[in-house]
Protein backbone atom coordinates (compact mmCIF):
# COMPACT_ATOMS: atom_id res chain seq x y z
CA UNK A 1 0.00 0.00 0.00
CA UNK A 2 1.29 3.39 -1.11
CA UNK A 3 0.31 6.24 0.83
CA UNK A 4 -0.08 9.77 -0.72
CA UNK A 5 -0.36 13.02 1.08
CA UNK A 6 -3.76 14.44 0.21
CA UNK A 7 -2.14 18.03 1.64
CA UNK A 8 1.01 19.89 3.02
CA UNK A 9 2.68 18.37 5.76
CA UNK A 10 2.56 19.57 9.29
CA UNK A 11 6.29 20.97 9.35
CA UNK A 12 5.10 22.90 5.99
CA UNK A 13 2.16 24.28 7.61
CA UNK A 14 4.55 25.24 10.21
CA UNK A 15 7.07 27.04 8.39
CA UNK A 16 4.06 28.69 6.25
CA UNK A 17 2.95 30.06 9.88
CA UNK A 18 6.20 31.08 10.93
CA UNK A 19 7.04 33.45 7.44
CA UNK A 20 6.90 37.34 7.42
CA UNK A 21 4.03 36.62 4.97
CA UNK A 22 1.54 36.19 7.70
CA UNK A 23 0.22 39.77 8.32
CA UNK A 24 -2.85 38.61 10.86
CA UNK A 25 -2.00 39.47 14.15
CA UNK A 26 -5.35 38.70 15.75
CA UNK A 27 -4.90 35.42 14.44
CA UNK A 28 -3.22 33.27 17.37
CA UNK A 29 -0.54 31.13 16.36
CA UNK A 30 -0.93 28.29 19.34
CA UNK A 31 -4.69 27.94 18.13
CA UNK A 32 -3.76 27.80 14.36
CA UNK A 33 -1.22 25.00 15.52
CA UNK A 34 -3.53 23.01 17.34
CA UNK A 35 -5.92 23.12 14.53
CA UNK A 36 -4.09 21.84 12.44
CA UNK A 37 -2.99 19.15 14.31
CA UNK A 38 -6.53 18.20 15.08
CA UNK A 39 -7.31 18.24 11.16
CA UNK A 40 -4.46 15.84 10.55
CA UNK A 41 -5.45 13.58 13.28
CA UNK A 42 -8.92 13.40 12.09
CA UNK A 43 -8.27 13.05 8.44
CA UNK A 44 -5.66 10.38 9.60
CA UNK A 45 -8.01 8.21 11.36
CA UNK A 46 -10.81 8.39 9.08
CA UNK A 47 -8.34 7.24 6.19
CA UNK A 48 -7.20 4.51 8.41
CA UNK A 49 -10.74 3.31 9.42
CA UNK A 50 -11.66 3.24 5.32
CA UNK A 51 -8.76 1.61 4.25
CA UNK A 52 -9.21 -1.02 7.39
CA UNK A 53 -12.77 -1.60 6.05
CA UNK A 54 -10.96 -1.74 2.18
CA UNK A 55 -8.66 -4.71 3.92
CA UNK A 56 -11.02 -6.53 6.02
CA UNK A 57 -9.20 -6.11 8.83
CA UNK A 58 -10.11 -8.50 11.63
CA UNK A 59 -10.06 -5.86 14.46
CA UNK A 60 -12.20 -3.44 12.82
CA UNK A 61 -14.79 -5.91 12.25
CA UNK A 62 -14.92 -7.01 15.74
CA UNK A 63 -14.97 -3.50 16.65
CA UNK A 64 -18.07 -2.91 15.41
CA UNK A 65 -19.78 -5.91 16.27
CA UNK A 66 -19.15 -5.10 19.63
CA UNK A 67 -20.75 -1.83 19.31
CA UNK A 68 -23.67 -3.39 18.11
CA UNK A 69 -23.87 -5.97 20.48
CA UNK A 70 -23.67 -3.40 23.24
CA UNK A 71 -26.58 -0.90 21.46
CA UNK A 72 -28.61 -4.74 21.36
CA UNK A 73 -28.41 -5.09 25.25
CA UNK A 74 -29.13 -0.79 25.97
CA UNK A 75 -32.13 -1.32 24.32
CA UNK A 76 -33.36 -4.73 26.00
CA UNK A 77 -32.28 -2.94 28.96
CA UNK A 78 -33.82 0.39 28.55
CA UNK A 79 -37.15 -2.12 27.79
CA UNK A 80 -37.55 -4.36 30.48
CA UNK A 81 -36.23 -0.96 32.95
CA UNK A 82 -39.67 -1.30 35.70
CA UNK A 83 -40.73 2.00 36.54
CA UNK A 84 -40.07 3.27 39.63
CA UNK A 85 -42.44 3.48 42.85
CA UNK A 86 -44.66 6.01 43.21
CA UNK A 87 -47.92 7.24 45.04
CA UNK A 88 -50.68 5.80 43.50
CA UNK A 89 -53.16 8.61 41.56
CA UNK A 90 -55.73 6.42 42.99
CA UNK A 91 -55.02 8.30 46.38
CA UNK A 92 -56.24 11.80 44.88
CA UNK A 93 -59.57 10.61 44.69
CA UNK A 94 -60.22 9.03 48.29
CA UNK A 95 -63.13 9.33 49.55
CA UNK A 96 -64.06 12.10 52.80
CA UNK A 97 -63.72 9.42 55.08
CA UNK A 98 -60.08 8.68 54.75
CA UNK A 99 -59.23 12.49 54.74
CA UNK A 100 -62.08 14.34 56.17
CA UNK A 101 -63.16 16.25 53.30
CA UNK A 102 -66.57 17.55 52.80
CA UNK A 103 -68.00 15.79 50.27
CA UNK A 104 -64.54 14.71 48.76
CA UNK A 105 -64.59 18.67 47.49
CA UNK A 106 -63.02 20.70 49.98
CA UNK A 107 -59.49 20.80 50.56
CA UNK A 108 -57.95 19.14 53.26
CA UNK A 109 -55.07 21.48 54.25
CA UNK A 110 -52.79 18.42 54.85
CA UNK A 111 -49.91 18.85 53.52
CA UNK A 112 -49.17 15.41 53.57
CA UNK A 113 -51.88 14.90 51.18
CA UNK A 114 -51.37 14.02 47.70
CA UNK A 115 -54.27 15.81 46.45
CA UNK A 116 -53.47 19.37 47.97
CA UNK A 117 -49.93 18.80 47.07
CA UNK A 118 -49.53 19.65 43.35
CA UNK A 119 -45.73 19.12 42.97
CA UNK A 120 -45.20 15.40 43.83
CA UNK A 121 -48.51 14.66 41.64
CA UNK A 122 -46.98 16.39 38.66
CA UNK A 123 -44.07 14.17 39.03
CA UNK A 124 -46.49 11.35 38.66
CA UNK A 125 -48.70 12.54 36.34
CA UNK A 126 -45.37 13.34 34.24
CA UNK A 127 -43.76 9.65 35.06
CA UNK A 128 -47.45 8.14 33.65
CA UNK A 129 -47.07 10.32 30.80
CA UNK A 130 -43.46 8.83 30.11
CA UNK A 131 -44.48 5.78 30.55
CA UNK A 132 -47.52 5.76 27.84
CA UNK A 133 -44.88 7.51 25.46
CA UNK A 134 -42.33 5.04 25.92
CA UNK A 135 -44.94 2.03 25.40
CA UNK A 136 -47.31 3.90 22.57
CA UNK A 137 -46.66 6.91 21.28
CA UNK A 138 -45.85 10.98 21.48
CA UNK A 139 -48.22 11.73 18.95
CA UNK A 140 -51.11 14.01 20.19
CA UNK A 141 -49.44 14.25 23.40
CA UNK A 142 -48.72 18.03 23.13
CA UNK A 143 -51.56 19.27 25.38
CA UNK A 144 -51.50 16.65 27.71
CA UNK A 145 -47.65 17.40 28.14
CA UNK A 146 -48.28 21.05 28.29
CA UNK A 147 -50.74 20.46 31.08
CA UNK A 148 -48.65 18.21 33.09
CA UNK A 149 -45.78 20.43 32.95
CA UNK A 150 -47.52 23.28 33.63
CA UNK A 151 -50.17 21.89 36.36
CA UNK A 152 -49.19 24.00 39.46
CA UNK A 153 -49.37 27.59 37.36
CA UNK A 154 -52.77 26.53 36.01
CA UNK A 155 -54.26 25.03 39.21
CA UNK A 156 -53.19 28.24 40.66
CA UNK A 157 -54.02 31.23 38.52
CA UNK A 158 -57.31 30.27 37.07
CA UNK A 159 -59.97 32.19 37.56
CA UNK A 160 -61.99 31.39 40.54
CA UNK A 161 -65.33 30.66 38.77
CA UNK A 162 -63.44 28.00 37.18
CA UNK A 163 -60.65 25.77 39.43
CA UNK A 164 -60.38 21.89 38.83
CA UNK A 165 -58.43 20.75 42.01
CA UNK A 166 -56.96 17.36 40.39
CA UNK A 167 -56.17 18.22 36.69
CA UNK A 168 -56.58 20.73 34.42
CA UNK A 169 -56.08 20.35 30.77
CA UNK A 170 -54.87 23.47 28.85
CA UNK A 171 -56.72 25.04 25.34
CA UNK A 172 -60.31 23.19 26.29
CA UNK A 173 -63.31 25.59 25.02
CA UNK A 174 -64.64 26.50 28.56
CA UNK A 175 -68.79 27.02 29.52
CA UNK A 176 -70.40 26.36 32.36
CA UNK A 177 -73.31 24.48 30.09
CA UNK A 178 -72.75 22.36 27.20
CA UNK A 179 -75.69 21.68 24.13
CA UNK A 180 -77.05 18.39 23.59
CA UNK A 181 -75.41 18.40 20.45
CA UNK A 182 -71.95 18.23 22.52
CA UNK A 183 -72.65 14.64 22.74
CA UNK A 184 -75.69 13.65 20.96
CA UNK A 185 -76.16 9.95 20.39
CA UNK A 186 -75.29 9.20 24.18
CA UNK A 187 -77.75 12.53 25.35
CA UNK A 188 -80.41 10.72 22.72
CA UNK A 189 -79.50 7.27 24.38
CA UNK A 190 -79.95 8.30 27.60
CA UNK A 191 -83.43 10.12 27.08
CA UNK A 192 -84.85 7.05 25.00
CA UNK A 193 -83.85 5.02 28.14
CA UNK A 194 -85.66 7.14 30.81
CA UNK A 195 -88.15 5.17 31.46
CA UNK A 196 -85.90 2.10 32.41
CA UNK A 197 -83.94 4.10 34.49
CA UNK A 198 -86.43 5.11 36.51
CA UNK A 199 -88.20 1.93 36.92
CA UNK A 200 -84.56 0.51 38.50
CA UNK A 201 -84.71 3.56 40.84
CA UNK A 202 -88.43 3.33 42.07
CA UNK A 203 -87.69 -0.80 42.76
CA UNK A 204 -84.34 0.50 44.79
CA UNK A 205 -86.01 3.24 46.76
CA UNK A 206 -88.81 1.53 47.61
CA UNK A 207 -86.52 -0.43 50.28
CA UNK A 208 -86.00 2.96 52.33
CA UNK A 209 -87.47 2.85 55.65
CA UNK A 210 -86.83 5.69 58.50
CA UNK A 211 -84.57 3.82 60.73
CA UNK A 212 -81.53 2.79 58.04
CA UNK A 213 -79.73 3.48 54.84
CA UNK A 214 -80.14 0.52 52.62
CA UNK A 215 -76.61 -0.88 51.92
CA UNK A 216 -75.13 0.41 48.74
CA UNK A 217 -76.28 3.90 49.16
CA UNK A 218 -73.89 6.88 50.13
CA UNK A 219 -75.04 9.62 52.71
CA UNK A 220 -72.98 12.81 51.83
CA UNK A 221 -72.16 15.52 54.07
CA UNK A 222 -74.33 18.87 53.62
CA UNK A 223 -75.27 21.96 55.53
CA UNK A 224 -78.71 21.20 55.55
CA UNK A 225 -81.10 18.24 54.31
CA UNK A 226 -79.83 14.38 52.79
CA UNK A 227 -78.29 14.04 49.52
CA UNK A 228 -77.79 10.39 48.85
CA UNK A 229 -75.60 8.70 46.04
CA UNK A 230 -76.42 4.61 44.50
CA UNK A 231 -72.89 4.44 42.86
CA UNK A 232 -72.92 2.38 39.71
CA UNK A 233 -69.08 3.28 38.60
CA UNK A 234 -67.34 4.74 41.11
CA UNK A 235 -64.17 6.71 40.43
CA UNK A 236 -63.61 4.50 37.28
CA UNK A 237 -64.26 1.49 39.33
CA UNK A 238 -67.49 -0.96 39.13
CA UNK A 239 -69.76 -1.41 41.62
CA UNK A 240 -70.36 -5.24 41.73
CA UNK A 241 -72.83 -5.42 43.95
CA UNK A 242 -74.91 -2.14 42.75
CA UNK A 243 -74.94 -3.31 39.35
CA UNK A 244 -76.45 -6.28 40.18
CA UNK A 245 -79.49 -4.29 41.41
CA UNK A 246 -79.94 -2.27 38.05
CA UNK A 247 -78.92 -4.60 35.38
CA UNK A 248 -81.16 -2.50 32.70
CA UNK A 249 -79.27 0.21 33.50
CA UNK A 250 -75.56 -0.75 33.86
CA UNK A 251 -75.84 -2.86 30.57
CA UNK A 252 -76.89 0.88 29.21
CA UNK A 253 -73.83 2.65 30.20
CA UNK A 254 -72.04 -0.22 27.89
CA UNK A 255 -73.93 1.35 25.37
CA UNK A 256 -73.02 4.91 25.24
CA UNK A 257 -69.91 5.65 23.80
CA UNK A 258 -68.43 8.58 25.28
CA UNK A 259 -69.14 7.24 28.88
CA UNK A 260 -65.87 8.15 31.44
CA UNK A 261 -65.28 4.47 32.67
CA UNK A 262 -61.54 3.76 32.50
CA UNK A 263 -60.25 6.12 34.94
CA UNK A 264 -60.52 8.14 38.44
CA UNK A 265 -62.83 10.73 36.71
CA UNK A 266 -65.92 8.74 35.58
CA UNK A 267 -68.51 7.83 37.54
CA UNK A 268 -72.03 7.19 36.79
CA UNK A 269 -74.69 6.98 40.13
CA UNK A 270 -78.02 8.00 41.12
CA UNK A 271 -77.82 10.98 42.86
CA UNK A 272 -81.40 11.64 45.52
CA UNK A 273 -81.78 15.31 47.38
CA UNK A 274 -84.64 15.20 49.85
CA UNK A 275 -86.56 18.89 50.27
CA UNK A 276 -84.54 21.20 51.93
CA UNK A 277 -80.84 20.15 50.53
CA UNK A 278 -78.48 22.30 50.25
CA UNK A 279 -75.43 21.35 48.46
CA UNK A 280 -71.90 23.26 49.24
CA UNK A 281 -70.77 25.39 45.91
CA UNK A 282 -67.17 23.21 45.17
CA UNK A 283 -64.98 22.49 42.02
CA UNK A 284 -64.75 19.52 40.54
CA UNK A 285 -61.59 17.51 40.25
CA UNK A 286 -61.02 18.34 36.07
CA UNK A 287 -62.33 20.03 32.87
CA UNK A 288 -61.47 16.65 30.92
CA UNK A 289 -65.55 15.81 31.87
CA UNK A 290 -68.99 16.96 31.07
CA UNK A 291 -71.04 16.10 33.63
CA UNK A 292 -74.48 14.19 32.30
CA UNK A 293 -77.66 14.84 34.50
CA UNK A 294 -80.50 12.62 33.08
CA UNK A 295 -83.88 14.14 35.27
CA UNK A 296 -85.82 10.96 36.92
CA UNK A 297 -87.49 13.32 39.51
CA UNK A 298 -87.83 16.92 39.00
CA UNK A 299 -90.38 19.00 41.68
CA UNK A 300 -90.64 22.20 41.61
CA UNK A 301 -88.17 24.19 43.72
CA UNK A 302 -85.08 22.52 42.51
CA UNK A 303 -82.30 24.09 41.41
CA UNK A 304 -78.63 23.81 39.57
CA UNK A 305 -76.03 26.63 39.76
CA UNK A 306 -72.84 26.71 37.73
CA UNK A 307 -70.30 29.74 36.96
CA UNK A 308 -73.09 30.99 38.55
CA UNK A 309 -75.56 30.82 35.64
CA UNK A 310 -79.00 28.84 37.10
CA UNK A 311 -81.01 25.82 35.41
CA UNK A 312 -83.40 23.48 36.28
CA UNK A 313 -83.77 20.10 35.29
CA UNK A 314 -86.60 18.50 33.58
CA UNK A 315 -87.76 14.76 33.92
CA UNK A 316 -86.83 12.63 30.90
CA UNK A 317 -84.32 15.57 29.58
CA UNK A 318 -80.19 15.70 29.70
CA UNK A 319 -78.42 18.60 31.10
CA UNK A 320 -74.75 19.02 30.92
CA UNK A 321 -72.87 21.09 32.49
CA UNK A 322 -68.81 21.38 33.07
CA UNK A 323 -68.31 20.55 36.98
CA UNK A 324 -64.73 21.97 37.17
CA UNK A 325 -66.92 25.58 37.48
CA UNK A 326 -67.76 26.45 40.80
CA UNK A 327 -71.66 25.06 41.39
CA UNK A 328 -74.12 24.26 44.31
CA UNK A 329 -77.22 22.20 43.51
CA UNK A 330 -80.59 22.83 46.06
CA UNK A 331 -83.93 21.57 46.48
CA UNK A 332 -86.55 24.31 47.91
CA UNK A 333 -89.96 22.42 47.74
CA UNK A 334 -91.81 20.93 49.96
CA UNK A 335 -92.02 16.99 51.98
CA UNK A 336 -95.37 16.66 49.51
CA UNK A 337 -93.11 17.62 46.92
CA UNK A 338 -90.68 14.29 47.16
CA UNK A 339 -86.95 14.15 46.08
CA UNK A 340 -85.00 15.35 43.23
CA UNK A 341 -83.43 12.55 41.63
CA UNK A 342 -80.85 12.38 38.80
CA UNK A 343 -79.54 9.64 36.72
CA UNK A 344 -75.58 11.14 36.95
CA UNK A 345 -73.40 9.86 34.06
CA UNK A 346 -69.56 11.47 33.47
CA UNK A 347 -68.95 11.59 29.17
CA UNK A 348 -65.68 13.01 27.61
CA UNK A 349 -65.66 16.15 26.76
CA UNK A 350 -65.86 16.96 23.29
CA UNK A 351 -62.75 18.84 22.40
CA UNK A 352 -60.89 15.96 24.10
CA UNK A 353 -59.39 13.65 20.96
CA UNK A 354 -59.39 9.94 20.94
CA UNK A 355 -55.38 9.67 21.36
CA UNK A 356 -55.60 12.10 24.53
CA UNK A 357 -58.43 10.09 25.84
CA UNK A 358 -56.46 6.78 25.61
CA UNK A 359 -53.29 8.51 26.96
CA UNK A 360 -55.64 9.85 30.20
CA UNK A 361 -56.78 6.53 30.91
CA UNK A 362 -53.61 5.17 31.15
CA UNK A 363 -52.39 8.04 33.47
CA UNK A 364 -55.11 8.45 35.61
CA UNK A 365 -56.21 4.75 35.30
CA UNK A 366 -57.82 3.58 39.00
CA UNK A 367 -54.79 2.43 41.17
CA UNK A 368 -51.95 3.30 39.28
Amino acid sequence: MVWVPLGPQRTERLIWLHTPSNKSPKMSLEWLVAWGWSLDGLRDCVATGIQSVRDCDSTAVVTVACLLVLFVWYCYHVGREQPRPYVSVNSLMQGAEAHGLQNGFAYCQAPECVRCTHEGLNQKLYHNLQEYAKRYSWSGMGRIHKGIREQGRYLSSRPSIQKPEVFFLPDLPTSPYFSRDAQKHDVELLERNFQTVLCEFEALYKAFSNCSLPQGWKLNSTPSGEWLTFYLVNQGVCVPRNCRKCPRTYRLLGSLRTCIGNNVFGNACISVLSPGTVITEHYGPTNIRIRCHLGLKTPSGCELVVGGEPQCWAEGRCLLFDDSFLHTAFHEGSAEDGPRVVFMVDLWHPNVAAAERQALDFIFAPGR
